[in-house]
């Protein structure tokens, strides 16, 4: 069933609420680089939902971070953020397109946080509609770099906090929790390995942290698998894609080759 979409604003406005964000930005233990992996979305039960693309370029100190999942259905989902990484970890623009049967509320959403400038492009009853706003955000904004920060936590760093924006008519900055769930053994070809499983947690605060519990409005939290050891890398993560979304898993995958 498809929730209206002033209905969907007004619930995630009702949980976000008014935000102060002061977390300081991930520092840098290990600099991104030249990379293309490919992932796999499925539902939590194992049904594939989308292929997907890593593709990340680094140049003049600057890292370009793409994730683009094309849906079975047709939808898209194209999420790229741009960062620096000299000391730390910083945010300077995001774009994310979320089109399709797959997305309640088909969007473009752009965000300049050295600005604090947020254009987002949606339909609402079939109309087109453009809102614009001026955020005042912290250095941590972590859109679109979310992997590339936990991959540089460590157990001297966690528990950490972050900061996103979330991607809705009206967006908000809301504040995020990082923990650790602990060690988690795993297998390659038969070799056995461990990651770090990390949990992400939307805090909510005020009235709206009390009512939210109870009226099953909660942010679902998102579980992030990291590869331990010299060179982290990520593995898997389950949450939603979007406000409001249903828990779907987001796999690394290998090519498989045609036989000719």
């Amino acid at each position: 069933m498809r929730v209206k979409l002033s209905s969907l604003a007004a619930i995630w406005l009702l949980i976000v609420g008014p935000a102060v964000l002061t977390a300081e930005p991930v520092a840098v233990r290990f600099t991104e680089g030249l990379a293309h992996g490919f992932l796999v979305l499925r539902t939590v039960d194992g049904r594939m939902l989308a292929d997907g693309d890593l593709i990340q370029v680094a140049r003049a100190g600057r890292v370009t971070s793409q994730v683009v999942f094309r849906f079975t259905d047709g939808s898209v989902h194209d999420e790229t953020g741009v960062f620096s990484q000299d000391d730390v970890f910083r945010l300077l623009t995001y774009h994310l397109v979320q089109r399709g049967p797959a997305f309640p509320v088909p969007l473009d959403m752009t965000l300049d946080a050295q600005t604090g400038q947020v254009t987002v492009h949606y339909k609402e009853d079939g109309r087109e509609q453009v809102a614009d706003e001026k955020l005042d955000l912290s250095a941590d904004v972590a859109n679109g770099m979310m992997i590339p920060l936990l991959k540089n936590l460590s157990s001297t760093t966690v528990p950490a906090t972050a900061s996103y924006v979330a991607a809705t008519p009206r967006p908000r900055p809301v504040k995020l929790a990082i923990s650790s769930a602990g060690a988690e053994p795993f297998s390659v070809a038969g070799a056995d390995r461990h990651a770090t499983h990390y949990v992400v947690k939307a805090e909510i605060g005020g009235l709206a942290g009390l009512v939210a519990p109870l009226v099953g409005k909660q942010p679902p939290d998102t579980h992030v698998w990291i590869l331990d050891g010299p060179a982290p890398a990520f593995l898997k993560s389950e949450g939603p894609l979007y406000v409001g979304g249903p828990l779907w898993r987001i796999e690394s995958i290998g090519p498989v080759w045609r036989r000719p």
